[in-house]
């Protein structure tokens, strides 16, 4: 039973965002029927695709306090009903006006999830297997672009647009239940475990607060400079992420016009970035290391981002989108492991909302320069070198901060080598 919280927990939360993501990001595929339909340009496209994250904003710290205070579980299943309303109200826009604005609310909606989730698996998983824990749930991630693109390319050969925006909403308004019955917050709660058992984790997780920075409450998340530091690389990683990620479709759209042809060929890159976040997050809670299973990642991505604007054949550079997709969502778990591991768990909540917070805008940046490099020189190549860029800038400071928190963490008496975290 030691084992069982993996099956009880991660999968209902691996649905659960699996739904968010295809719904955030499912804008990528329809995106060159929309700009046709509603006649907008690919800067317009790019604001379309990115004004998400400035909605995404506003929940992200309130999330994370009500999850640690009140309830992950309960905010959540708020949460997915209001996006899954927002989600299926996206079919319905006639102007590009109104479809900025939905997509802003579908943001919002969305925003308390991630923060509240990542206090959902702190309360679950201990240090030596939280990198696992939230890669796993992470792996949501690959897998909605994976599911996404291909069954939306197959839905608009029979329906528009806007009908498929609707028929992807609607999951979540029944998800919501499941989740709602068969998660809890705490070990504390859970009666599918043995008495011992729950005391073993919860004795094991209160341990390990001990060794983390001690702070005086919620202003000591922005008053924290490694917290800040963590804001800064994510919103670098952010920026060349999203922008990578939703402008995808749209390049693997220039190799064919046939929509389900364009939807299984975009499935391939997220495929492969599935397969490198769970080897890169499992290899890194073998090592215990943290930052350079961060930085690798996102250089190699930025090399592979690069290379691709030097060849012009359709199956080189459908192997260096793959390579790319590798390097830009590799790191996801390793990076979350970092702030659950030094930051004291009454205060967490408000530093990963903050972080995610801030970092996202990074998701308007992306797409929005894409986009405008788009419109300014005629192709993608300046766009994916500012992307690329910021994959550099974002491993640069991920190596400077886990210097940094090298030489100031104080590892107590009663800590091990789970402590480190580069």
């Amino acid at each position: 039973m030691a084992s069982a919280k993996w099956g009880k927990i991660i999968p209902v939360a691996f649905v659960m965002y699996m739904l968010a993501y295809m719904d955030r990001i499912n804008i990528g595929v329809l995106m060159p029927y929309i700009q046709k339909d509603l006649d907008i340009s690919a800067s317009a496209a790019g604001d379309i695709a990115g004004i998400f994250f400035v909605g995404y904003l506003i929940l992200q710290i309130p999330g994370g306090i009500l999850a640690t205070k009140w309830s992950a579980k309960k905010f959540i299943f708020i949460l997915m009903i209001l996006w899954g309303l927002a989600a299926m109200a996206t079919g319905f826009v006639q102007t590009e006006g109104q479809l900025k604005l939905v997509r802003f609310l579908l943001g919002v909606a969305e925003g308390g999830v991630w923060p509240a989730v990542l206090v959902l698996l702190a309360n679950w998983f201990t240090l030596k297997e939280r990198a696992r824990a939230n890669a796993f749930w992470m792996a949501c991630l690959p897998v909605s672009a994976v599911l996404m693109a291909p069954l939306s390319g197959v839905l608009l050969k029979h329906f528009d647009w806007q009908t498929v925006l609707i028929l992807e909403g609607a999951p979540p308004l029944i998800w919501a239940f499941v989740w709602y019955a068969l998660v809890k917050d705490k070990p504390a709660e859970a009666k599918w475990m043995s008495d011992q058992e729950r005391k073993e984790l919860m004795a094991e997780l209160e341990n390990e607060q001990k060794g983390a920075v001690k702070s005086a409450g919620y202003g000591a998340a922005f008053k924290n400079t490694t917290v800040w530091g963590l804001v800064v690389m994510y919103f670098f990683w952010m920026t060349g992420f999203y922008g990578y990620t939703l402008w995808v479709p749209s390049v693997v759209g220039t190799f064919t016009k046939d929509s389900a042809i364009m939807g299984w060929l975009t499935a391939v890159p997220f495929t492969c970035a599935l397969i490198g976040m769970v080897l890169n997050s499992y290899w890194s809670d073998r090592r215990m290391n943290r930052v350079q299973h961060v930085v690798i990642p996102l250089l190699i991505g930025a090399g592979a981002m690069v290379a691709g604007q030097f060849v012009e054949s359709p199956v080189l550079q459908m192997i260096l989108l793959s390579i790319t997709a590798i390097g830009v969502y590799a790191p996801y778990g390793p990076l979350w492991a970092i702030p659950t591991a030094i930051i004291p768990a009454g205060i967490v909540g408000a530093a990963l909302g903050l972080q995610n917070a801030i970092g996202n805008l990074g998701g308007y940046n992306g797409p929005k320069f894409v986009g405008l490099f788009k419109d300014l020189t005629g192709s993608f190549h300046a766009g994916f070198y500012f992307l690329a860029a910021s994959l550099v800038l974002a491993a640069i400071i991920t190596l400077i901060l886990g210097r940094s928190i090298q030489t100031s963490q104080k590892v107590s008496p009663g800590s091990s080598k789970m402590n480190k975290i580069s």
